[in-house]
């Protein structure tokens, strides 16, 4: 057969074509490789070429079979699990319509058994109201009573039987009645008697010390001569931070050392614990005078108190010091005077002995020499008395010289602050009245003292001044008689 050159050529070009379409095929192969194992290798001829290029094409037709087998499986399959779920929903949906006449039908039957429940209930109802009322109520009655440290665990059961009574499924038992009428019986006949049981006590350093415990009633725990507390929080006994004065302290002392049947005296707080917290929270007379270390600076009077007080120690030292000093001196002095042979060691005999050495002058003379005699003993009878009566003055002055401080302090406080809290005016108020109360009490018994003092030494100079007059008396009949 016979070619042109046209035709030459134009087969040329679609061999070129065939060349580089079965090239880019090969280098698609090496990139993602196929399947198939076959290898297509670079042509060198046109008819290698066109070996290639049927050979690549019955393997994509075999490729595709394989596709269109596995798509026809995966089709039936998404089918049967699309049927599965259709049935499994019809099946869910009957069975939704099931329940829902069940529950409608449930619904119903509750409705006529409660109220069927309501029918036999009658009063009863009313009762389980109260009894859970009573209940809940009797529980908070319990953990805050200090019976509860001797007979535990009466809270928790009440408050069971109350959620027990809070619900309509379940109704209290008779025992469960007769224990709750029991409880309260209990409450009332252990509230009237003083008992005596082992127990814990929760120190305020935190140890448990085992204790005999002594309740009065509902009243008060006592236990080694002190006052105990209940902590209804912790259901436990604890130690009171500081015990009341020593008068309700001894009180508890003499109840525990009672004999059965004994009546003693014991300070009971009516209001089962308040009063007593407040007795205890109350400035000891310690507190309120300060520690002698500090000087009693650290009173509620403070600076100005403790400058009082420590005026009435040296007023009440002075006095003390007179006194003794005096009462030796008057008991010199009636010796004395019954003693007509003059001593030194008294002021009665040093007059006495003046006269003595001087019984040959004149009465003026004479007179003048016992005089000078009793004023030269005068001093050492009446001195620091002086003392002793301006410290009486001063203290009140000085007590009126804090009131004032400590009302300023408190009307500053009141500036500052304002009137909402009272515990801000506390501190000027404390040192106003403390200052005027520690004034008065060092006043009164120093101006008691100075009138005794004072009084001592005027009646022992009295006393000297008129030993003086009898002997200037006596002198003067003596030099009458010997002129006549």
């Amino acid at each position: 057969m016979k070619m042109t050159k046209k035709s030459v050529m134009n087969l040329s070009k679609g061999l070129i074509a065939a060349a580089l379409l079965a090239a880019s095929f090969a280098q698609a192969e090496e990139t993602a490789p196929a399947a198939s194992d076959l290898v297509v290798n670079q042509a060198s001829s046109l008819d290698e070429l066109l070996d290639n290029v049927e050979q690549r094409r019955v393997v994509e037709s075999r490729e595709n079979t394989s596709r269109e087998q596995q798509f026809a499986r995966e089709k039936a399959s998404q089918a049967r699990l699309l049927k599965n779920a259709e049935d499994e929903r019809l099946r869910e949906q009957r069975r939704s319509d099931r329940l829902e006449t069940q529950f409608e039908e449930n619904e119903i039957r509750i409705g006529d058994l409660s109220e069927q429940l309501d029918k036999r209930l009658g009063s009863l109802r009313e009762l389980f109201g109260v009894l859970q009322q009573v209940a809940g109520d009797t529980r908070g009655g319990f953990e805050g009573s200090i019976i509860s440290s001797q007979y535990g665990n009466r809270g928790e059961w009440l408050g069971q039987l109350a959620k027990k009574m809070g619900t309509s499924s379940q109704l209290a038992t008779i025992d469960e009645m007769e224990t709750l009428w029991f409880e309260l019986q209990r409450e009332m006949t252990e509230s009237g008697k003083i008992s005596k049981y082992p127990g814990t006590v929760t120190k305020i350093s935190g140890e448990k010390v085992p204790t005999e415990i002594v309740r009065v009633g509902s009243f008060a725990l006592l236990g080694d001569g002190e006052y105990l507390q209940w902590n209804p929080e912790s259901q436990s006994i604890t130690e009171l931070p500081r015990q009341p004065t020593g008068r309700h302290t001894s009180t508890v002392e003499a109840l525990q050392d009672a004999a059965p049947g004994e009546i003693v005296e014991l300070s009971v707080d009516p209001t089962r614990g308040s009063l007593l917290a407040l007795l205890i929270q109350a400035a000891t007379l310690g507190e309120r005078i300060g520690s002698p270390t500090s000087l009693f600076a650290d009173g509620q009077g403070g600076e100005v108190g403790s400058v009082i007080i420590l005026g009435g120690i040296v007023g009440v030292f002075l006095a003390l010091e007179r006194l003794i000093t005096l009462f030796l001196v008057g008991s010199k002095v009636n010796a004395q005077r019954k003693n007509p042979v003059p001593s030194m060691d008294n002021p009665l005999g040093r007059v006495l002995n003046v006269y003595e050495e001087n019984k040959n002058v004149d009465v003026e003379t004479l007179e003048l020499k016992l005089g000078e005699a009793i004023l030269g003993e005068t001093p050492n009878l009446t001195k620091r008395i002086t003392l002793i009566q301006v410290i009486s003055v001063v203290a009140p002055l000085t007590g009126l010289l804090g009131t004032v401080i400590g009302m300023i302090e408190t009307f500053q406080a009141i500036t500052l602050f304002g009137t909402g809290d009272p515990k801000t005016m506390a501190s000027g108020i404390s040192k106003a009245l403390m200052t005027t109360v520690l004034g008065l009490c060092v006043a009164i018994p120093t101006t008691l003292l100075h009138a005794i003092v004072n009084s001592r030494s005027r009646e022992l100079v009295h006393i000297i001044e008129e030993q003086s007059a009898g002997i200037i008396a006596d002198h003067a009949e003596k030099a009458g008689k010997s002129l006549g």
